[in-house]
């Protein structure tokens, strides 16, 4: 199709969805921070005022679960007392086996496709429905603290009108968010309008039939783990591309690099921008795959969805000189073995700037 309406949601950080992904990625932080080589795959749910942390890790780190869990919700803006149960036990010695190769060198954690897009829609390359998505709920965030009557939990999406495959307009901003009783509804509709779209979306974007839906389930007072339940990685569409690029097997959240979920999709991503960033296409989408215990992929597969005027031959012989999928060569050129992770866990993985694997470099061609 070439001219379409696309939509893409995102959601803030006091969705109990994400709750879970922060919380996981604060644990492997807190792990890699101690032990730059912890193997961790360590998750969260929540409902009420129950937390359930399990999983697996390797790591000579020391972690207090309760209090990382705990401290995420204090800081999102949670103020109930939430107990917290821990179920952690030590990786499979089959798994850990087939991975640390006796060279040093580390195999995939696992088998698993994974995929990395890019498009021209904006400046961070991502599709312009997530990137206006992600926008949004980050301002809603921001006036949630503002505002005593606004609760810590939303969600936002975004219709965008593509004419001749090119956004031309917004056709529907959705924002919904948590707040208390006392707030009227006029009130509320001003705010969100003149504090949150109005500073994220650009006047050229919006014009009289643009519809504009807050709240439309007609009020959000119960929110959070009260009004939900969340888990561990259940926001991979949101994390990724918000359903325009393909997403593969495994989430993203609580994974530490040999994780090839984790790690090759950040690494499919940096090849995909930079084949648009160097001007090669205006959209391109790499898949990979992996099998457990192999550093090397077993597949490589490229899409540029006839925006080149290379053939995907060429483009795949242009990658194999300027990038290299082995697992080990990831770890290192996109320096994973930091403490980073809990800055992705919400408002996406992809377009950050400060991201190693949005860093954008002249491809010899």
């Amino acid at each position: 199709m070439k001219n379409y309406i696309f939509t893409s949601e995102s959601v803030t950080r006091g969705h109990p969805d994400k709750i879970c992904d922060i919380i996981s990625d604060r644990i492997l932080d807190e792990a890699l921070s101690q032990d730059a080589y912890s193997k961790m795959a360590v998750e969260a749910t929540i409902k009420d005022d129950l937390i359930l942390i399990y999983g697996e890790q390797n790591t000579k780190a020391v972690i207090n679960f309760e209090d990382i869990a705990k401290k995420t919700l204090q800081d999102i803006g949670y103020k109930e007392n939430y107990n917290v149960i821990v179920k952690v036990n030590n990786q499979s010695s089959e798994i850990n086996n087939a991975i640390s190769h006796p060279n040093g060198e580390f195999g995939a954690g696992d088998q698993g496709i994974m995929f990395g897009y890019a498009n021209s829609d904006t400046p961070s390359l991502m599709p312009a429905p997530i990137f206006y998505a992600h926008k949004l709920a980050k301002q809603l965030e921001l006036i949630q603290n503002k505002y005593d009557f606004l609760g810590p939990d939303g969600k936002t999406q975004v219709s965008v009108e593509y004419v001749d495959d090119t956004v031309n307009r917004i056709d529907t901003i959705l924002i919904s968010c948590q707040h208390t009783e006392n707030i009227e509804k006029k009130v509320l509709n001003r705010i969100i309008v003149n504090e949150v779209i109005k500073p994220c979306i650009n006047n050229n974007l919006i014009d009289n039939n643009t519809k504009l839906l807050i709240n439309p389930s007609g009020s959000f007072i119960l929110g959070g783990s009260f009004g939900d339940s969340g888990t561990t990685g259940r926001k991979i569409v949101v994390d990724t591309y918000g359903g325009m690029g393909h997403i593969g097997g495994g989430c993203l959240s609580s994974k530490d690099p040999t994780k090839v979920d984790r790690s090759a999709a950040y690494y499919a991503r940096y090849v995909a921008k930079n084949i648009v960033a160097n001007g090669l296409a205006k959209k391109c989408e790499i898949q990979v795959s992996y099998a457990i215990g192999k550093s090397n992929p077993v597949s490589i597969c490229v899409d540029t969805f006839g925006t080149s005027r290379l053939t995907e031959k060429q483009i795949l012989d242009i990658i194999k000189i300027n990038f290299n999928f082995n697992l080990n060569n990831i770890l290192e050129e996109l320096d994973l073995r930091k403490p980073i992770y809990a800055n992705t866990a919400c408002y996406g993985h992809f377009g950050k700037e400060n991201l190693s694997w949005e860093k954008v470099i002249k491809l010899k061609i």
